[in-house]
C-alpha cells in the first residue's frame, strides 16, 4: 500500500494495492506501459510521496500561532512605551513617526526577497533566519545610549526586515498543511495573533516599565520567548512542497521554473488578488496610523477631560497604553473568529461570502471610528465604546483576506503573492500613517496657541482622514467581489502556475503511482 497526501487534510489515504509501500512498478526507459516482453515493467524503489498526520499538522500551526503572537508584539512594542522613548531620545510627535516607518519600510522592501526565495528554497531555514534577526536586533537595541538616537531608528529597521520573513511566508505554509474549511479555521486562529499579539505589546511594555521604571528591558524580555520559538520551529514545523494539501495533479511536471517577472504579470492579471490588496492597504494604513498613536490620543484625552496631570517626567502613566492593548486583544480573538466564522456559513449560500463581509465590516468600521474621534472631546465612554467596535469590525478581515488570496493564487505562486500584498499594502498603508499622522498633528499644533488642548486637538484632526481611508477600502472588497469566481475557476484550472524541482519530483512520484494503479 502507497500513502499519499489525503486532499481532506485528515492525514494520508490508501490508493494502491498489491505492493509495499517503499516499492513501485514503473516503466523502464524507452518502452511503453503494458508493451510485451519480458522487462516491460521492473520493479524500483522508490519513496513515498509527502504526507503528514493530522496530529503533526496541528502541532505545526500551532507553533507558527505562537511565533506570529511574538511577531507582532515587536511591532507595537514601542507603541506600548512611546512617551518614555521619546523623552529618553528627545524625539519629537513628527520624528516618533518614523520609527514604525523605517521599520514598515524595511519589512516592506524585503518581504519581495522573502516571497522568492520562499517559493523556490527552503521556507523553515527562511523563517530561522528572520526569528534571528529580529530578536538579536531588539535585545541589542537596549543598550543604545542616548546621543545615538539614529542608531534606535535604524535597529527598528532591520527588526523588520526579520518580521518580513514571517509574515511573507508562514501564511504559505499553512495553506500547504490544511485545505477547505479546515483552512479557513486554522488561518482564523493564526490571524488571531495579529491583534493579540499587537495587544500584548502594549501591555508588555506598559507592565514592564511599571515592574521596572526602565523601558529597555521590555527589549531584554522578548529575546528569552524569541529563542524558545525557534527551537519550536526547528523541531516541530515541517516544510511542506508547495500544494502538497491540494494535492495538484495536474501540475505541469518537469515545466523550468517560471521567472518572478511572470510570477508578477500573473498576480496583476488576477483582479481578485489586486482589489483585495488595495482593501488590505486601507486596513493597514489605518491600523497603522490607530496602533502607533491612539494610546497617545487617549492619554491627551483624558488630560483634557481632567482625568490625568500631563507627562513632565520619566516615567508616564501607561495606563492608557495598557487599556488600549487589552481592547486591542480582546476586539482581536472575537473579531477574528467571527470574522472567519461567518465567512465559513455564508459561502454555503454565497460564493462571494468572503470579499462581501470584509466590504461590510470596513463600512462600519469607518462610521464607528469617526465617532469615537468626535466623541472624545464630548464624552470619554462614548469614544471608548465606538472605538471598541471600530477595532472589532477591522479585526473581522484578517482570516479572511488571507483566505481569499490562497482560494484566487495558484500554490506555487502563494510566496510572492503573499509578499507582494504586504509590500503594497506597507507601501501605502502603515508605512507612511504614522508618520503622516505625526507630521500632520506638528503642523496644526504649530499654527494653535501651544496648550494640552490644541495638542490633543491637534492629533484628533489628523487622524480624521482614517475614516475616510477605511471606507475606501470597503469599495475595493466590494470590487473584489465581482472578480472572486472567475479568479478562482482559474487558479483551479489544470496546468495553471509553476512548479520548483522539489515539487515536480513529487508529482512524478504521484503521477507514476497512480499509473501503475490503473494498468494493475
Amino acid at each position: 500500500m502507497c500513502l499519499c497526501p489525503d486532499t481532506s487534510g485528515t492525514g494520508t489515504q490508501a490508493v494502491m494495492d498489491g505492493g509495499t509501500s517503499a516499492e513501485s512498478r514503473v516503466p523502464r526507459p524507452g518502452r511503453q506501459p503494458g508493451a510485451s516482453g519480458e522487462g516491460a515493467w521492473a520493479p524500483r524503489m522508490v519513496s513515498s510521496p509527502w504526507s503528514l498526520s493530522r496530529g503533526r499538522a496541528r502541532v505545526a500551526a500551532a507553533v507558527l500561532c505562537y511565533i506570529n503572537l511574538l511577531n507582532y508584539m515587536n511591532w507595537f512594542i514601542v507603541a506600548g512605551m512611546l512617551l518614555d522613548i521619546q523623552n529618553f531620545f528627545q524625539i519629537s510627535d513628527s520624528n516618533a513617526g518614523l520609527l514604525q516607518t523605517v521599520f514598515v519600510c524595511c519589512l516592506l522592501l524585503s518581504a519581495p526577497v522573502f516571497g522568492y526565495l520562499g517559493d523556490r528554497h527552503s521556507r523553515k531555514a527562511a523563517l530561522s533566519i528572520g526569528i534571528l534577526l529580529w530578536s538579536g536586533t531588539g535585545l541589542s537595541s537596549s543598550f543604545i545610549s542616548p546621543q545615538y538616537s539614529w542608531l534606535f531608528f535604524l535597529s527598528r529597521g532591520v527588526v523588520g526586515i526579520g518580521s518580513a520573513s514571517f509574515s511573507t511566508i508562514a501564511p504559505t505554509v499553512l495553506g500547504d498543511l490544511f485545505v477547505r474549511d479546515q483552512r479557513t479555521r486554522v488561518l482564523a486562529i493564526f490571524y488571531i495573533f495579529i491583534p493579540v499579539g499587537s495587544g500584548l505589546g502594549y501591555v508588555l511594555g506598559s507592565a514592564v516599565l511599571q515592574l521596572t521604571g526602565n523601558w529597555r528591558w521590555a527589549f531584554r524580555v522578548m529575546p528569552c520567548l524569541e529563542a524558545v520559538a525557534l527551537i519550536l520551529l526547528i523541531v516541530l514545523v515541517p516544510d511542506p512542497p508547495r500544494g502538497a494539501a491540494e494535492k495538484q495533479e495536474e501540475a505541469a511536471v518537469g515545466d523550468p521554473r517560471s521567472s518572478w517577472c511572470e510570477d508578477v504579470r500573473y498576480l496583476g492579471r488576477n483582479w481578485s488578488f489586486v482589489w483585495s490588496t488595495l482593501g488590505v492597504t486601507a486596513i493597514t494604513f489605518v491600523t497603522g496610523a490607530l496602533g502607533f498613536w491612539a494610546p497617545k490620543f487617549l492619554f491627551e484625552a483624558r488630560v483634557v477631560h481632567g482625568l490625568q496631570p500631563p507627562c513632565l517626567q520619566d516615567p508616564c502613566n501607561s495606563q492608557d497604553s495598557l487599556i488600549f492593548g487589552i481592547l486591542t486583544v480582546v476586539t482581536g480573538i472575537i473579531g477574528v473568529v467571527l470574522g472567519a466564522e461567518a465567512a465559513r456559513r455564508y459561502k454555503k449560500v454565497n460564493p462571494r461570502a468572503e470579499p462581501l463581509i470584509c466590504a461590510c465590516s470596513l463600512l462600519a468600521a469607518a462610521l464607528c471610528l469617526f465617532l469615537a474621534l468626535i466623541l472624545a472631546r464630548v464624552t470619554l465612554l462614548a469614544s471608548y465604546v465606538f472605538l471598541v467596535l471600530g477595532e472589532l469590525l477591522l479585526s473581522c478581515n484578517w482570516a479572511v483576506v488571507a483566505d481569499i488570496l490562497l482560494s484566487v493564487v495558484v500554490p506555487r505562486c502563494r510566496g510572492t503573492a503573499e509578499a507582494l500584498q504586504i509590500t503594497v499594502g506597507h507601501v501605502l498603508g502603515d508605512a507612511g500613517s504614522p508618520y503622516l499622522t505625526g507630521l500632520i498633528s506638528g503642523t496644526l499644533r504649530a499654527a494653535r496657541p501651544d496648550s494640552y488642548l490644541q495638542s490633543f486637538l491637534s492629533l484628533q484632526y489628523s487622524f480624521l482622514g482614517c475614516a475616510f481611508v477605511i471606507a475606501l477600502g470597503g469599495g475595493c472588497f466590494l470590487l473584489t467581489a465581482l472578480r472572486l469566481e472567475t479568479d478562482q475557476a482559474r487558479a483551479r484550472q489544470p496546468g495553471t502556475g509553476t512548479s520548483d524541482s522539489k515539487d515536480a519530483e513529487s508529482q512524478a512520484l504521484l503521477s507514476s503511482t497512480g499509473s501503475v494503479a490503473e494498468n494493475l
